[in-house]
């Protein structure tokens, strides 16, 4: 059994048991954090939503907040001296999917 679910703007294909990592939600480690934009369900059948399937959800339980690594943007003009070096490391969430409710 397996969904498809939307957040932070990209869409995961998530298992009971999968851990994740999700842009970040702004929710306590250990708490508890429902999906409701489930896109589709696959128990056996697909069943596919208009956007969303209704009375969808995911269950997940946080595991951990953090930032991933850094990316580097370097900025850099020939022959007038300019070069600017910025970085850049986005805040995540670790979920781990515990049931998926279809």
């Amino acid at each position: 059994m397996y969904a498809i679910i939307a957040t932070g703007g990209k869409q995961y294909k998530v298992s009971e048991g999968d851990v994740i990592r999700v842009e970040k939600l702004g929710v306590e480690e250990g708490s508890e954090y429902t999906f409701d934009q489930v896109l589709a369900v696959n128990a056996g059948e697909l069943k596919v939503g208009e956007p969303t399937v209704a009375g969808a959800t995911v269950s997940a339980t946080v595991v951990a907040n953090g930032r991933a690594k850094k990316v580097i943007v370097y900025k850099y003009k020939r022959k007038s001296g300019y070069h600017k070096k910025n970085g850049h490391r986005q805040q995540y969430t670790e979920v781990k999917i515990e049931k998926i409710n279809a």
